[in-house]
């Protein structure tokens, strides 16, 4: 960790495609620091672990087909033990006589020929009083390291008790370890420059998707939105180029909505400041001494203010939701009195223009939520159904208590909205195309509601049908509703 960080403070940041050709290097080493040190370094420590194993399994065949006088398989066993693990194995009987059972494969042994010491080390058998001997000693005529092994045996009634004598070289032959090594350099020197190659390769092919991606990425960065991702290759890249595409599409749409805000708002906003300009200019040169042509001339100046008023507090209230610096304050209020508070502020447009807004309510309920914004909420849906509504100009508001909560609707009966526009439609100044009047309002109206619905983790949307009007709908928590009246 430190040697990395160590190398990032001196070259920067460590590509990708390095960082993988080091992890293959590093683990191709480690792999041949095993091979050496268990092949050569403790080759012999194994051997004769090895050898001390294959002498007590061969001493003990050898114990059992003796006391049960199973003559023919011993002879088999020994002389197939012998020769598989080059041994020399003896059988004297009780008065130190060779019983004619020997079978001696070992190329230096200590119980055969002029080193034959087998009178010896069956007074060393005789002397730990039924237990087995094993001695380790080099061989003074050759200078290898020996093994042996005795141990008292026992016969059947027409066998005498005996000694078993099994003697093992524990010196590996010099010649093959020679071998062993010279393979092991070759195969070093071989595998050490594939795995360069390889894992260069590799390394290669791993870092390309993403090294794709990144460049994409940068595309996509200077505002390319038509940048095609490719992570073919691997399931990760492909899931991160996939995400990006995604998130490509996503700032697309942001970018055209943006586009499109600023489009609008610069339209809006032209439209009163020149009616403010051309009103202000004929009451100065014409109405300034009229005061009915002046007074209504200053109420179109004023009306108009008020709407370049509602439109700047509109942006400002979307873009405090938005950024997240609008902060909630909750209290407990009566929703279905709420209801019917903001139903009466529409009595004055319902009464000049004919409108009728029909309310049913459900049982009274207290909720807990921040009274202006979900007042906000409501008075936004109604203004749009008002908006929107059909020929019989009939709006509906529904107070619905449920398990869930407090789910609150308002209809309209216009012309409905198409499928595929209503995802669309909680979008910042986006209007539905099927209405027949003047759209009172700034557009931003239905993208406050989603904001705010979403700071209150409440659950919205809407439902149409082509030529029945559309209802639009959010549900109060159940967490925020109490039985409790105030």
């Amino acid at each position: 960790m430190k040697l990395s960080k160590k190398i990032r403070r001196a070259f920067g940041e460590i590509p990708l495609q390095f960082n993988i050709w080091i992890y293959f290097i590093a683990f191709t080493i480690i792999v041949f620091v095993l091979l050496w040190l268990f092949q050569i370094l403790f080759l012999e420590t194994f051997y004769r672990a090895s050898k001390v194993n294959d002498v007590d399994k061969a001493a003990d065949i050898i114990i059992d087909s003796y006391a049960n006088d199973q003559t023919v398989v011993m002879k088999e066993k020994c002389e197939s033990l012998a020769f598989d693990n080059d041994l020399c194995i003896k059988i004297m009987d009780r008065y130190n006589r060779p019983t004619g059972y020997e079978w001696d494969f070992s190329s230096e042994n200590v119980l055969n020929g002029p080193n034959d010491h087998t009178y010896q080390y069956i007074k060393d058998i005789a002397s730990k009083n039924g237990q087995p001997l094993w001695l380790k000693f080099t061989n003074s005529r050759g200078g290898y390291k020996m093994l042996l092994f005795g141990s008292e045996i026992t016969g059947n009634d027409d066998r005498p008790d005996g000694y078993l004598l099994i003697n093992a070289s524990l010196q590996p032959v010099g010649s093959t370890v020679t071998i062993i090594k010279r393979q092991l350099m070759i195969i070093t020197a071989i595998l050490v420059v594939l795995a360069f190659i390889i894992s260069l390769l590799m390394s290669r092919r791993i870092a390309q998707p993403i090294d794709s991606i990144t460049r994409s990425a940068e595309n996509l960065a200077k505002g390319d939105f038509t940048t095609k991702f490719d992570g073919r290759g691997y399931l990760e890249a492909k899931k991160l180029a996939e995400t990006l595409t995604y998130a490509e599409g996503e700032l697309s749409r942001v970018d055209t909505m943006q586009r499109d805000l600023i489009a609008n708002v610069s339209h809006d906003l032209r439209t009163p400041l020149t009616m403010l300009k051309a009103y202000a200019e004929m009451i100065r040169d014409l109405s300034g001494n009229n005061p009915e042509k002046r007074n209504a001339h200053l109420e179109i100046i004023i009306n108009e203010t008020d709407r370049l008023s509602l439109m700047v507090n509109d942006i400002l209230d979307l873009s405090k939701l938005e950024s997240g610096r609008q902060k909630l304050t909750p209290s407990e209020f009566n929703i279905s009195s709420k209801l019917k508070e903001i139903i009466d502020r529409f009595a004055g447009i319902s009464e000049k223009m004919g409108y009728c807004i029909r309310f049913t309510p459900d049982e009274e309920k207290v909720v807990f939520c921040d009274v202006v914004k979900i007042e906000q909420v409501i008075y936004n849906l109604i203004n749009n159904a008002i908006n929107y509504t059909g020929a019989d100009k009939m709006v509906f508001v529904r107070q619905i208590n449920t398990p869930e909560g407090i789910r609150i609707e308002v209809e309209d009966t216009g012309d409905g909205i198409e499928e595929d526009k209503i995802k669309m439609i909680f979008d910042k100044y986006y209007r539905s195309e099927n209405h027949k009047r003047e759209v009172v309002g700034t557009g931003l109206g239905l993208s406050i509601v989603k904001a705010v619905l979403r700071l209150h983790r409440y659950e919205f949307g809407v439902r149409s049908t082509i030529g029945h009007g559309s209802t639009f709908w959010f549900l109060i928590s159940a967490n925020d509703v109490h039985d409790k009246q105030k």
